[in-house]
């Protein structure tokens, strides 16, 4: 990890570089519909950023992760979906991702959230302590790409519905 990695909330200072972070870290990924940068804008407009968190290095933001509350249709509270996370390309497999989610899930666990879910790569996520759910479902995704991370022992049982801003396609 870099030694100068400095992890902190957004301000308003930062939407643009988050904006511009976010462009950058989904360009090339060819699954993306390259609509990220607007989800954050849309869950930042709809007062659903629960945890925005971004990566410094040497004063530039070079990283950025959101956090926003899911539905659960069990009526569990208190779950909050992961993503976007990105990092500009030049920073990618550094470990600036990975330091983004554990500092966010940290904040969740401060806020008494009863766990985490998300849309992603076995790979990465496993790593993370996110396993694929039984019982738990994200409708439209294959099982092998969501994620749940369960914070109180009490894995909700049904289908997890993300923040409507998740739709955003543009301005």
């Amino acid at each position: 990890m870099h030694p100068d990695l400095l992890i902190r909330d957004e301000t308003p200072a930062d939407w643009d570089a988050i904006t511009t972070v976010t462009e950058a870290a989904f360009a090339s990924l060819e699954i993306s519909q390259h609509t990220e940068q607007f989800i954050i804008q849309a869950l930042r407009v709809a007062g659903a950023l629960s945890v925005s968190l971004v990566a410094h290095i040497h004063g530039r933001v070079v990283g950025h992760v959101a956090f926003s509350p899911v539905t659960l249709s069990d009526g569990t509270p208190n779950w909050y979906g992961l993503g976007p996370v990105s990092v500009l390309p030049a920073y990618q497999r550094q470990g600036i991702g990975q330091a983004l989610i554990q500092a966010g899930l940290a904040r969740l666990n401060a806020l008494q959230a009863g766990g985490c879910c998300l849309v992603g790569h076995r790979e990465y996520y496993v790593k993370l302590g996110f396993r694929n759910p039984d019982g738990l479902v994200y409708e439209g995704v294959p099982p092998e790409y969501f994620f749940a991370l369960c914070f109180d022992g009490q894995l909700p049982q049904g289908t997890v519905s993300f923040h409507p801003a998740f739709a955003a396609t543009g301005h």
